[in-house]
């Protein structure tokens, strides 16, 4: 694959959603493209403003927040699979976290994710499931547990 076709390839990929320099890398390489077609554009996405790791993130992290997915070291870590570098994903999970008030966004999931739910009125496998449910997607044990254990 030449220059232009992996320069192509880079914007189909980029139409369908947000990539990282690193993600979109590996994308290219799994289609076939060289080493040096691939940093060609990527070079040029860049300076047209196609790709950028700052961005994505900061859109990443937002978006996740705002789902209920992923919050705290949960998406952190998220961010870095994702291919952005520590720096750049944790400079996205501050500036998303001081957005979101974690205590409400897992109320808003706990209603809607466990409607009805009641801590008193529940067994220890249905607490162990809602504790676990929030604890992979980040929440701090401690949250959770004043959360739920709230008269509803």
């Amino acid at each position: 694959m030449n220059g232009s076709e992996a320069y192509a390839s880079a914007l189909r990929l980029l139409t369908g959603r947000g990539y990282s320099e690193a993600g979109l890398a590996e994308r290219l390489r799994r289609k076939g493209c060289g080493e040096a077609e691939i940093a060609a554009a990527l070079e040029r996405c860049r300076e047209l403003g196609y790709l950028d790791d700052a961005r994505y993130g900061r859109d990443l992290a937002a978006s996740l927040l705002r789902a209920g997915r992923a919050v705290g070291p949960r998406l952190l870590a998220e961010l870095k699979r994702r291919g952005l570098p520590e720096e750049t994903a944790r400079a996205a999970l501050e500036e998303a976290s001081g957005e979101v008030n974690e205590e409400a966004l897992l109320s808003e999931q706990l209603e809607r994710r466990f409607s009805g739910f009641s801590y008193l009125e529940a067994d220890e496998r249905q607490r162990r499931r809602v504790v676990n449910f929030f604890l992979r997607r980040g929440f701090p044990l401690a949250l959770i547990l004043s959360t739920i254990k709230q008269e509803r």
